[in-house]
This record gives C-alpha cells, sequence and structure tokens, in this order.
C-alpha cells in the first residue's frame, strides 16, 4: 500500500477539519472545534490499481498568533490550502502559506479549496480575484464542509495530482 501525506493548510475557522471530517467519515457539525496542533486522519482508497493510504494532516489555523510550524510538513505529497469565500483576507493567507511551503520543500501538488459555497450569496471573495489565481496557475475548487458539494471531488483530484495525473 502507498501512503501519500496530504497537508491541510488556512487560516483558522476556515473549514479544514470539517472538510476532513465531511470526506473521512461523511459527516458535519456546525461546532466550531479549534485544532490544536495537528490532528492526522487517514483514508484508504483506490487509484487505478493502487492501493492508497491518505495521511490526512488538519494543522492549526494561522493567523497573527500562530504560525505552521515546517516541520509539520515535511514529506508531504499534497496541500489542500483552505480559503473561506466569505473572508477575502483568508485567500492571502492561503497564498502566503502556499508560498512558504514552496520555499521550505519546493514544488508539490496544491489546490485551493475556497470553502463555504453553500454562503455563496455572502461571498466577498470576487469572481476576478478567483479568475486572476487561475490564470496565474492556480487550480480552485469549491467546497462545501456542510453539503458535501465538491468535496470528494478534491481529495480525489489532489489524488491524481500526486499520484502524476491531471487533477479532475
Amino acid at each position: 500500500m502507498i501512503q501519500k501525506k496530504i497537508c491541510m493548510l488556512g487560516s483558522f475557522a476556515v473549514g479544514k477539519t470539517s472538510l476532513v471530517r465531511r470526506f473521512v467519515h461523511s459527516m458535519f457539525t456546525d461546532k466550531y472545534l479549534t485544532t490544536v496542533g495537528v490532528k492526522i486522519d487517514t483514508k484508504k482508497l483506490v487509484y487505478g490499481d493502487k492501493e492508497l493510504s491518505l495521511l490526512l494532516w488538519d494543522l492549526y489555523g494561522e493567523d497573527e498568533f500562530q504560525r505552521v510550524q515546517t516541520s509539520y510538513l515535511r514529506g508531504s505529497s499534497g496541500l489542500l490550502l483552505v480559503a473561506d469565500g466569505t473572508r477575502p483576507e483568508t485567500v492571502d493567507k492561503a497564498i502566503e502559506l502556499r508560498d512558504k511551503t514552496v520555499a521550505s520543500l519546493g514544488n508539490i501538488p496544491y489546490l485551493l479549496l475556497m470553502n463555504k459555497c453553500d454562503l455563496a450569496p455572502q461571498w466577498e471573495v470576487s469572481p476576478e480575484r478567483l479568475r486572476q489565481l487561475g490564470q496565474s496557475g492556480w487550480k480552485i475548487l469549491h467546497t462545501s464542509a456542510k453539503t458535501g458539494e465538491g468535496v470528494e471531488q478534491s481529495f480525489l483530484s489532489i489524488t491524481a495530482m500526486m499520484m502524476g495525473g491531471a487533477a479532475k
């Protein structure tokens, strides 16, 4: 069995833990639980003819008080950068975290997950901003941990990228 480590990165309260819970356990709760340090979950799946074990490292949210430890990132095969569509500054933080990770580990596959698409009417991140990011090479998927929209596709897309295929 092949193991692949995926780190979930983003600001506090963007939905990293909820996305992992939705993917691994098919559940959602709207109770906010702050991640302290790192929480690791495992999801087994089949990709082509290979059995994979995805190690999902849900890292605490980075803000002005906490910085992600680069030691948590070592050995990562892929990154899921999570932003909250209702909070534009979380996109800036995702970009900053991706840049820090590239500086530390080199280029590894990554996706930007624009979470909380169930709240799309309240989004403050402009479609133009996302279009510009897409034009500069960012692969962006819309997700909702609450409804499940885009969640499985996101994890399968990063898996395909880590395995040398194209994102789906």
